[in-house]
């Protein structure tokens, strides 16, 4: 079963992102699934061929991860994009929000201190599929450092590709505009 890359047309005309930018992380969220695509099939055919000791497998194995996950942190960072409502702060989210963190705000101003950041990576909202709770984390490469058991529940790309033809070396304007189209409904639809 190949995966296929989803549609995000619907994201041009996004206020803050133009044409241009959204169709370049387009292209390359669309490599991302070829790139996964392609590493199934040659582990697959790899391990039929009795070649799961070479280290040729290892390394397209330790591959997989950064290829699987690009295609499926972009998939979550596009999903929860192109809104315009504003959170609910008495639904189900905002309630969330200000329990884990003592405020919405508060929430907020960490969430983007942590996108904003010296570094490439992913600002995402986790919930602890354990104990419920919210935690904001830095992830520097698609790979590593996503917490164990923990569901992302909003996604921010805070690679350069993300802003830089838009924004330059402006992370906060960036950061302004993705808060501006956050999609609430989809982040909230993805609490357990």
């Amino acid at each position: 079963m190949k995966y296929t890359a989803k549609d995000y047309a619907r994201l041009i005309g996004t206020p803050g992102f133009s044409e241009a930018l959204l169709k370049n992380h387009f292209t390359l969220y669309q490599g991302y699934v070829t790139n996964t695509n392609k590493l199934l099939d040659t582990l697959d055919r790899m391990l039929k061929d009795g070649m799961a000791a070479n280290p040729e497998f290892a390394e397209l194995k330790r591959r997989l991860g950064w290829e699987f996950n690009g295609m499926r942190l972009h998939e979550y960072y596009f999903d929860n994009s192109g809104a315009k409502a504003p959170l609910d702060r008495n639904g189900k989210l905002g309630k969330k929000l200000a329990e884990c963190f003592g405020s919405i705000d508060a929430w907020e101003k960490d969430f983007r201190a942590t996108g904003a950041m010296r570094g490439i990576g992913w600002t995402i909202l986790y919930e602890d599929s354990i104990d419920g709770r919210l935690i904001n984390f830095w992830i520097n490469e698609h790979d590593v450092s996503h917490p164990a058991g923990c569901m992302p529940i909003l996604v921010m790309d805070v690679f350069e590709h993300a802003f830089m033809l838009d924004y330059g070396l402006k992370r906060a304007d960036y950061i302004e505009a993705f808060f501006a189209g956050i999609d609430w409904k989809v982040v909230e639809g993805r609490l357990k």
